[in-house]
């Protein structure tokens, strides 16, 4: 294998081997000698009071070995705990339930199986109350308070704003053109594979608390547990074996992490707990639930003036995001997307209601997918307000490429872009001509096809600190690179992968700044005993920080590579080059060393005044966000008489400056349009009146599989990133933040003829039908 060059080539994935043969340890795997389980006893109300708790019959089954209660970890000081953003949750219910399946108690066992039993044989007596599932009931003044332990005494959380709000105002109240959109962006669920779970084990002996979970972002895991059961930190490690999956799903701290510990804490011996299928979709953390209207000024002839949003988030019973002023509305002021607006304002009010808590991330940046499917679908409606192609209206309306570094209307300093360029070689790969052509031809026989496009911008890497962190946070990430004497490497990193590819993808990097076989990097993540500090994998971060840790810091390895080079050739450091990963001699091409010589003269014959061995540590603080960006073109068919939407095409192109490698990118794409299609058609975590979760399993929350998804056509433009150490930005969540918008732009466009200006996702069946039958058509 090239020893250089190898940034940019499809190596296959180092990890895959032992995936393929069964042989990856994940957190169920993992068995220790003593270990007792753990189940949660869940409320079957969305809101009431707790008026009591009797353990009695759950203590007397056999094998039940302790229970835990609210009150228990009241007298400890453990009863709430705090959340990524300064809310704070109850661990298990104090008072009163707040959303149902809200965790009650914990019992723990000597089996999975007693475990279970004795939570159902928990009696709980719980006096209902009035139910509030709806954001805007929630705000009305005659709402049931649900928080009442704020000293605010409202469901209201937050309100935050940013932009020009006069400026704005004018500019729509003297624009030729306005169109405005009220558009839903419903609350979905990541669903990773594997739930979440944890293994808590406190030596006794030792002092030493080791957790195994699920996790991504295990160093932010032990900050927060030694702050939540305050041990110190030093005497906590957290180790995150291999994860079946994330999506933002496994960076929260949820509370069977919590009972688990105390559990261990109490008996002296090992507590696993896992969740259920349904105890992961209905209590951890879900994603999106914004109900957002915009406003967008215009000219008639299509450039855009002015942009106005209004949104009221769900955040559910405990807030994600309870201080905007360090986690602004996620990132949600990237709702500007891809074009150039003079003057923008947007504002979110944040509110209780009794669902479950959360509203982090799946698989974006926080609140970017939203941002994202708001502008590109009001878009479209200008677009149709203005009869103009949907096409011709981005472009006109895009930030050119001259105008990089381009600072938005609502702040943010875009690093480098051409959206034409990949809206062209979309278009151009689709036949958008042609289909045009086709589609007017369908639509004088009556038939329904629709094209819809997705211009998006995207913004990643949770950093940097001077503008983005969490509980006060600085959103850097690490890596530390040893090369041992005979010049393998190995390397360890603050991120942790779920599938991602990092033990190939930081190899490749490592490898290109060291000038050694891929196969002679190992990369480490997941134990906090032995990886630097980091912030973990989350938001497309792992290439934009770790990746440029990994980078910098196999600089620094080159940088003392250097002098011991210079030593073994006898010349100075000035006379030599990094030519094809070796250090030769200006000049002399003939005289050269590569790194495993310098690596073994580097323990064995250091140079005078160098200081043995070659390792390496940087954390790297990225002095901006990567912007990430792309078009996508989707092509449907409606069966009139079924009412299915048909995705014909749909043609993927992504610019994630520069790409590490080209096969894994590819598989991040296909992985966040499948989900990205899924969210547009099947999926949503909805409720009754009542409370009650009607999206539980997968029978009744549908994650789309192969049969399902649509064939993926993907191409790519090359933008590199300026400020970051090899110009990459980030992919892995680009489809899911710009496909929906492409899927509901063509649905739309395609039952425009009817009238059809909006439709809120999931597009099912049973929507398009009613559509089709309220306009009598049958077939």
């Amino acid at each position: 294998m090239e020893t250089v060059a190898v940034v940019g080539k499809p190596v296959k994935r180092k990890e895959d081997p032992r995936f393929i043969q069964g042989l990856g340890r994940y957190l169920d795997d993992i068995v220790l000698p003593r270990m007792a389980y753990l189940a949660l006893v869940r409320s079957p109300y969305a809101h009431a009071r707790v008026r009591a708790i009797r353990t009695d019959a759950a203590l007397a089954i056999p094998g039940v070995l302790a229970v835990i209660t609210g009150e228990d970890l009241e007298k400890a000081g453990l009863a709430w705990m705090p959340t990524l953003a300064g809310d704070r949750q109850m661990v298990l219910a104090t008072g009163k339930v707040l959303f149902q399946y809200q965790e009650v108690a914990a019992v723990v066992a000597e089996t999975r199986e007693a475990a279970y039993d004795g939570a159902h044989a928990v009696e709980v007596e719980y006096e209902p109350l009035p139910v509030v599932v709806d954001p805007f009931a929630a705000l009305r003044p005659d709402a049931p308070v649900l928080r009442e332990d704020r000293e605010q005494k409202t469901n209201h959380i937050w309100h935050w704003e940013v932009g020009d709000r006069e400026g704005t105002e004018a500019a729509l109240r003297s624009a030729e053109v306005v169109v405005k959109q009220d558009v839903r962006f419903q609350r979905v669920h990541p669903a990773p594979l594997e739930p979440c779970g944890c293994i808590a084990d406190y030596n006794r002996g030792t002092g030493r608390l080791t957790l195994y979970v699920t996790s991504q972002a295990p160093h932010a895991h032990r900050t927060l547990l030694s702050m939540v059961a305050g041990i110190p930190e030093h005497l906590i490690r957290v180790v995150s074996p291999d994860v079946g999956g994330g999506f933002g799903n496994k960076v929260p701290v949820y509370p069977g992490y919590v009972c688990a510990v105390v559990a261990s804490l109490k008996l002296g011996r090992p507590v696993k707990w896992v969740e259920t299928r349904t105890e992961n979709l209905t209590t951890t953390h879900f994603a999106r639930d914004y109900h957002m209207t915009a406003e967008i000024a215009a000219t008639r002839d299509g450039r855009v003036r002015a942009l106005r949003v209004k949104t009221i988030a769900d955040h559910g019973a405990f807030d994600a995001q309870a201080n905007p002023s360090r986690y602004p509305a996620g990132l949600f002021s990237i709702c500007t997307g891809s074009y150039d607006f003079p003057v923008a304002f947007a504002e979110v009010d944040a509110v209780y209601t009794n669902k479950a808590p959360g509203g982090v991330a799946y698989r974006c940046s926080f609140r970017v997918t939203e941002a994202s499917y708001l502008i590109e679908r009001t878009m479209d409606v200008l677009a149709a307000e203005l009869g103009m192609d949907p096409a011709e209206l981005r472009r006109k309306n895009f930030v050119r490429p001259e105008q990089f570094p381009y600072r938005s209307a609502l702040g943010w300093t875009y690093d480098s872009g051409n959206y034409a360029a990949a809206l062209d070689l979309a278009l151009e790969m689709i036949g958008y001509a042609d289909l045009r052509r086709e589609q007017a031809e369908k639509r004088r026989r009556g038939e329904l096809m629709g094209i819809g496009i997705s211009s998006f911008t995207e913004i990643v890497g949770a950093g940097p600190s001077h503008s983005f962190d969490i509980a006060g946070i600085k959103m850097f990430d690490s890596c530390e690179i040893r090369v041992h004497p005979t010049g393998k490497v190995l390397a360890r990193l603050g991120t942790r992968h779920q599938g991602q590819g990092h033990e190939t993808t930081f190899a490749q990097v490592i490898a290109h700044e060291l000038g050694v076989p891929v196969e002679d990097v190992i990369v480490e993540e997941g134990d906090t005993d032995t990886a630097p500090y980091g912030l973990g994998t989350y938001a497309s971060r792992s290439t934009p920080t770790a990746g440029g840790a990994a980078a910098l810091a196999g600089r620094r390895v080159r940088e003392k590579a250097r002098k011991i080079a210079a030593h073994l050739l006898e010349c100075g450091e000035d006379d030599l080059e990094w030519v094809d990963g070796r250090f030769q001699v200006r000049g002399a091409p003939g005289r050269s060393v590569g790194m495993k010589e310098v690596a073994f003269a580097a323990y064995t014959n250091p140079p005078p005044g160098v200081e043995p061995g070659l390792e390496a540590v940087f954390y790297y603080d990225p002095p901006n966000l990567t912007f990430p960006f792309g078009t996508y073109v989707c092509v449907v068919d409606i069966d009139k008489g079924t009412s299915e939407v048909k995705v014909r095409r749909f043609v993927a192109v992504d610019d994630c400056g520069t790409v590490i490698n080209p096969m894994i990118v590819e598989g991040q794409i296909h992985g966040g349009l499948t989900e990205g299609y899924g969210i547009a058609f099947m999926q949503e975590i909805a409720y009754d009146e009542n409370g009650n979760c009607l999206s539980g399993n997968f029978t009744e929350y549908l994650v789309p599989t192969a049969v399902e998804a649509p064939r993926w056509e993907t191409a790519r433009t090359v933008t590199p990133s300026p400020h970051h150490p090899i110009g990459a930005k980030g992919v892995g969540e680009s489809p899911n933040v710009g496909s929906p918008a492409a899927f509901v732009n063509a649905v739309v466009d395609a039952l425009s003829p009817l009238g059809v200006r909006h439709i809120d996702m999931p597009i099912t069946r049973e929507k398009v039908w009613r559509i089709l039958r309220a306009h009598g058509i049958t077939g």
